[in-house]
């Protein structure tokens, strides 16, 4: 039988993770699998756009993994049994179980509620393309009137705020964050992040807590009410219970833990990419949720797989964190450099080339996706007969 690698999610991390095994192990030894809830890749990056009334274009995820083998199953994940080595998932044809030997857990991140009250409720977000669509019918429907604010201050609340004050300048918006506004950025990065806020007549309420969201407002933990017909929820990421729920050994905001090599600490078999893992980056610090982090874990992950598979020695890639990449609408936009320690530098690259360097990158990631191998001589690797030792757990 051939070996049968399951990947759970197809955003940057689990699409990059499975185009790469396919062009890399040997298709008479493996039998690949990705499992996702949607059947077109979903650029998350773009998603404050898809909410301001943009369209994104569609890249159907079957035409992305053409001739590589993989099969695909457009299914809603419900549980991972870690000890049977099977996934539990429904789909418009019913329940079914899908047994793998090894488990790629890519199934990303959502917007976290933090426990607010209200919030699933009242407020929008734009973790996911439903979410993002749910805010664009919504923000039609306000037209000109009514408010929206924005909860959160970092960088999709940034976007969020900018995109939907560009594309929708007759709507009043405001963004309420528990600290500075871009705090965090070197200085000529922040001046610019306000001039911006300024220009478009955002609304900024630094210093504010919120306690509560209702359905025309939200109420600050100092009791300030502040009018919202739209709330739009961006105070960070959690990710899906699924996880914790399976056995798997786990942080405390339930990320899985890894080894240096993205392998679960606690069950063989199993390997981490993306915004589920829980991995110290190259500068000692943990590695943020992001797409460039997708990219990273995702690299080290198939080649953990790739080496424990075959018998070849498994590089430790790089884990570092490059920087912040904002957009402020789509002629705006900042690239704030960090250091080796991950601390703001006084440069940053500001306004149009800054834009057009994410949106560079943006299309880039899209093609890579189909291109996962970046044009190194295909090479299959065959699995090896004969296995002396399990993989040893590498420190993080």
């Amino acid at each position: 039988m051939k070996h049968r690698i399951v990947v759970l999610g197809a955003g940057y991390a689990g699409a990059f993770c499975a185009g790469y095994l396919a062009r890399r192990l040997h298709p008479d030894d493996v039998e690949i699998t990705v499992v996702n809830a949607e059947s077109d890749f979903v650029e998350r990056l773009r998603l404050h756009q898809l909410a301001a009334g943009q369209n994104l274009r569609h890249r159907p995820l079957a035409k992305i993994f053409a001739g590589t083998g993989i099969r695909l199953r457009v299914a809603r994940i419900t549980h991972v049994d870690v000890e049977r080595r099977a996934v539990d998932l429904v789909d418009g044809q019913g329940v079914d179980r899908l047994e793998y030997d090894t488990l790629v857990y890519a199934l990303g991140s959502t917007a976290a509620d933090h426990g607010v009250p209200g919030v699933a409720e009242h407020a929008f977000h734009v973790a996911a393309r439903p979410a993002a669509l749910r805010l664009r019918a919504r923000l039609d429907e306000l037209g000109d009137h009514g408010k929206v604010l924005v909860v959160g201050g970092n960088l999709t609340a940034i976007e969020a705020a900018t995109e939907i004050a560009e594309a929708h300048p007759g709507i009043p918006i405001g963004l309420a964050t528990r600290g500075e506004l871009g705090g965090w950025l070197g200085p000529k990065a922040r001046r610019h992040l306000l001039r911006t806020f300024d220009r478009f007549g955002i609304e900024v309420h630094e210093h504010t807590t919120i306690a509560r969201v209702e359905q025309a407002s939200v109420v600050a933990a100092d009791g300030t009410i502040f009018a919202a017909d739209t709330t739009v929820w961006t105070a960070g990421f959690a990710v899906h219970p699924i996880a914790a729920a399976s056995g798997l050994a786990v942080e405390a905001n339930g990320q899985i833990t890894v080894d240096r090599h993205m392998r679960s600490v606690s069950h063989p078999g199993v390997y981490v990419a993306g915004d589920s893992a829980f991995i110290i980056a190259d500068n000692g610090l943990p590695l943020p949720m992001s797409c460039a982090s997708a990219g990273f874990t995702g690299t080290q992950a198939t080649a953990a797989i790739i080496g424990d598979l075959t018998g070849r020695k498994v590089e430790t890639t790089s884990l570092p964190y490059v920087g912040n990449h904002i957009s402020l609408g789509r002629k705006d936009g900042l690239f704030q450099f960090v250091d080796g320690d991950g601390r703001s530098m006084p440069g940053a690259l500001r306004g149009r080339p800054a834009a057009r360097v994410k949106a560079t990158i943006l299309a880039f990631t899209a093609w890579s996706l189909r291109h996962p191998t970046l044009g190194k001589p295909s090479h299959r690797y065959r699995l090896a007969t004969t296995r002396e030792h399990a993989p040893e757990v590498v420190a993080a």
